[in-house]
């Protein structure tokens, strides 16, 4: 099984928005919510309706992630909350008990992991993103752009529920990102 990898490049992140947009209001809705709260890809696909939005779209949003079991709260920034409206608003109707990333195939489920894949891996191609693109680049980008922009990796740390600073940095990339600057900038 192949790592991936956050998507660095702010200007790539702009155009797989745009493309997905352009191709699918719900998948555009899936990566922006995926690089906007960290969500494993297992807890964003579980997602009502009913969980982010009561008429208005939710401030924040309680779950109990899959695969830790534990209770988690995540707030809502305005990009999400856009999207989520726009999503909701481009509905002709809905129900607030359908997922909120619902399969186009008949009953109320939510598309899967292999469909979300598809979605985010092809549209990355599209994009001329080079590397492992895959459902898990949504939580990673999260982090990557989190820490460089001075969030402390012991608040990430706890965010992704890891259990040291080393795992959070090594997970989202940062470690060789740093080396190679100290290296690539220490010109004594």
């Amino acid at each position: 099984m192949n790592t991936v990898e956050p998507i660095r490049d702010k200007n790539k992140i702009k155009l797989m928005k745009t493309v997905l947009k352009n191709k699918s209001v719900r998948n555009w809705l899936l990566f922006t919510l995926g690089i906007n709260t960290g969500l494993r890809i297992s807890d964003l696909l579980k997602l009502k309706i009913s969980d982010v939005s009561n008429g208005k779209v939710k401030e924040n949003v309680y779950i109990r992630e899959k695969k830790t079991g534990k209770e988690k709260v995540f707030e809502i920034n305005d990009t999400a909350k856009k999207a989520i409206k726009e999503y909701i608003d481009s509905l002709n109707k809905y129900d607030p008990d359908w997922y909120l990333f619902k399969s186009k195939k008949g009953k109320n489920k939510p598309i899967s992991r292999v469909q979300a894949y598809d979605i985010l891996n092809d549209c990355a191609k599209e994009c001329g993103i080079n590397g492992n693109i895959g459902t898990h680049t949504l939580r990673k980008t999260f982090g990557y752009h989190a820490r460089i922009s001075g969030i402390d990796i012991s608040l990430l740390q706890d965010i992704f529920n890891h259990s040291s600073p080393w795992i959070t940095k090594k997970y989202i990339g940062i470690t060789q990102d740093e080396k190679k600057e100290v290296y690539l900038n220490l010109n004594l």
